[in-house]
């Protein structure tokens, strides 16, 4: 169900946190997603995974991984889980470097919005994205994700301080662009075709 042609979403497991604290300590990796960026031990990162992304009963956390080579390449979430008004926030991190720019977040995101949307029946799903991502807000609004909101000079990186902007997508609102996207398809098969 967690997958697409090119990967799939397996649950996050404590035996993951080895991989996972090499992209947390990668600084390149979390420059990006992260407000802190720190060197954390193993053990911090072990804490971490037991507490928040395996523990916490708001979330659901998924390893995403290369079909073809079963490599673990990112980690993507859903966390304040909301089950009384169907709302959640959606967070995503591509470890493997080698994998950026190559659609795999795409394919993530498309994948676990599908899950929460239509398996899950969430009504909502929010992110916050640092103003500076600019691959990622466009990756988003490709998706259909909208810009609700904006933390001004909340976060800091390089020396200044930059926004955060925070981004929602409707049930409806994914549903109907699957539908445009679908109709797209059919009818450029069916040129094809003739």
């Amino acid at each position: 169900m967690l997958y697409s042609e090119r990967l799939h979403l397996r649950k996050f497991t404590v035996q993951d946190a080895e991989i996972y604290h090499a992209w947390r300590t990668d600084e390149q990796v979390m420059k990006t997603t992260s407000l802190s960026l720190d060197d954390f031990t193993i053990e911090e990162t072990k804490q971490f995974v037991q507490e928040v992304l395996v523990g916490d009963s708001h979330s659901k956390t998924y390893m995403i991984v290369n079909t073809k080579s079963n490599k673990p390449i990112g980690v993507i979430s859903l966390i304040h889980i909301d089950t009384k008004n169907r709302n959640a926030e959606m967070i995503i991190d591509i470890g493997e470097k080698d994998y950026w720019g190559s659609g795999y977040g795409f394919e993530a995101v498309n994948v676990l919005l599908t899950y929460a949307f239509l398996e899950q029946n969430f009504h909502r799903i929010s992110l916050n994205v640092f103003a500076f991502n600019e691959r990622a807000i466009r990756l988003y609004e490709r998706i259909g994700f909208q810009q609700e909101g904006r933390s001004r000079e909340a976060v800091f990186r390089d020396g200044c301080y930059h926004d955060i902007i925070q981004m929602g997508l409707l049930q409806t609102e994914f549903i109907g662009k699957r539908a445009d996207s679908d109709s797209v398809q059919s009818s450029e098969s069916e040129s094809a075709v003739q």
